[in-house]
């Protein structure tokens, strides 16, 4: 089976963790991911900004290792990126920011790019929100 996985809440949130086993438990099932799509304050999990405590779990960070390790498809949205300052060198530039923070293995692109992977999966698996 085939899953497009959406994350809506930011790192601290509950729902980030339970999207990460889910994709985790997904690929360990043998099935499918075709992509990761981070919108709204789930955006934040892919800034390279984000500093957690020492005893908490560094979701944002176990977030890239996951995507690096099994070669996923790990997009941000770019709008939603650009309201929370998301950016990666080609916006920080096109906005005049010093720097860029987008982690590495991560890709600004559009809302059309869920739509797509919905089209593409079995099943859509969305995670918090409002």
């Amino acid at each position: 089976m085939k899953f497009a996985i959406a994350l809506f809440s930011p790192p601290h949130a509950p729902a980030s963790r339970r999207a990460l086993r889910f994709a985790q438990a997904v690929l360990s099932g043998g099935h499918e991911i075709v992509r990761l799509f981070f919108y709204q304050d789930g955006v934040h999990s892919a800034s390279a900004n984000v500093v957690t405590a020492q005893d908490e779990l560094d979701i944002a960070a176990e977030w890239s290792r996951f995507i690096a390790a099994q070669q996923l498809d790990g997009v941000v949205c770019i709008a939603a990126g650009l309201r929370r300052g998301v950016l990666d060198e080609q916006e920080a530039r096109r906005y005049g920011r010093s720097a860029a923070n987008l982690a590495a293995g991560w890709e600004l692109s559009g809302l059309g790019q869920l739509h797509e992977a919905a089209q593409q999966a079995d099943r859509l698996i969305c995670f918090g929100g409002d």
